[in-house]
């Protein structure tokens, strides 16, 4: 008896009638609002929003990942160093717009449809990401990289088992803010286009 009246599981077995009843709600609603002619509008299951909300945030974090990671490394190489100002202010200056913004000039760009918001999400999920990779890169004591250039490393070896793995811990706070930001933005994605 003392299970019935814990709220944690009456929350859970209203959300779960949420989840899977909306659908079939068109009788309820239209004995609430019998004026209307079509009081529930025709929608997809929670179910399958929350499979294409997956989708989204997963494609758009992934490009995120591979563009941000890969820029940072570019650009903390000698033959990019040259572009690190450049693309330091632009990250700077990209994360100051709110991701709304994003969405809304990727629409009169590209239009509506699922392929504008995708790639909103990613140019607003590349900012936090290299951001981090460029701190995280940066952060490795330059007395390490030589000592594992004495030790014969090439600098291809350095990078990946010396600069990445003591640089992981911020570029993966990096990635969870862009993916934290990604979750919240590809809800508002739903406006500019379907996402199935």
């Amino acid at each position: 008896m003392k299970r019935l009246s814990d709220p944690l599981l009456w929350l859970i077995v209203l959300f779960l009638l949420l989840l899977f009843g909306l659908p079939y709600s068109q009788p309820l609603f239209g004995a609430l609002f019998p004026d209307l002619p079509r009081p529930v509008y025709q929608q997809e299951s929670f179910v399958a929003l929350a499979l294409a909300h997956f989708w989204l945030v997963g494609i758009s974090s992934l490009f995120a990942i591979v563009v941000g990671v890969g820029a940072g490394i570019a650009v903390t190489r000698e033959s990019g160093k040259e572009f690190r100002p450049l693309v330091e202010t632009i990250a700077a200056v990209g994360q100051t717009f709110p991701p709304v913004a994003v969405l809304a000039i990727a629409v009169p760009v590209m239009g509506f449809g699922q392929q504008p918001a995708i790639i909103a999400l990613i140019l607003y999920g590349v900012l936090p990401i290299l951001q981090a990779t460029l701190a995280g890169l940066g952060a490795v004591p330059a007395s390490v990289i030589s000592i594992a250039s004495g030790m014969g490393m090439s600098r291809r070896q350095q990078l990946y088992q010396v600069e990445l793995p003591l640089a992981a811990p911020v570029i993966l706070a990096g990635i969870r803010t862009s993916v934290i930001i990604n979750i919240g933005t590809a809800t508002i994605a739903s406006t500019v286009g379907p996402v199935h």
